[in-house]
């Protein structure tokens, strides 16, 4: 069986990244960065190509629905999972028509989080 695969935390609050970090690591993902800004975050998933990357909506340089087709266009193609407080049916339609895997309503916890993973991974016929 593989491994699971490597994840990117792109998220401009300090306490939720470690937040997400440690709930993924203690479920064996592996954490293999994170980033406060869009911009540093698509620098970072280009180099790194993670598997699944947790992609804020509201960043301080850009909006993650934005950043979104960005990242769905790199060639190693991540799976994108959105995380915001704003859940309204709008953005959460808007994130999803997008392209993006999933969608996880702030305040997260473990439960939901793992549930959008595992959600994610399952969505790989494609």
């Amino acid at each position: 069986m593989a491994g699971k695969p490597t994840v990117l935390i792109i998220d401009d609050d300090t306490v939720l990244r470690s937040l997400m970090s440690s709930i993924l690591r203690q479920e064996e993902y592996v954490v293999c960065g994170e980033a406060s800004a869009a911009d540093a975050g698509l620098k970072l998933c280009e180099q790194l190509k993670p598997g699944i990357v947790l992609l804020d909506i509201n960043l301080p340089d850009h909006d993650g629905l934005e950043v979104l087709p960005e990242m769905l266009q790199m060639a190693h193609r991540p799976k994108v999972i959105m995380v915001s407080g704003e859940a309204t049916m709008e953005r959460v339609r808007a994130a999803l028509g997008a392209g993006a895997s999933g969608f996880v309503v702030k305040p997260l916890n473990a439960a939901k989080l793992i549930a959008a993973m595992e959600h994610a991974l399952k969505s790989k016929a494609g």
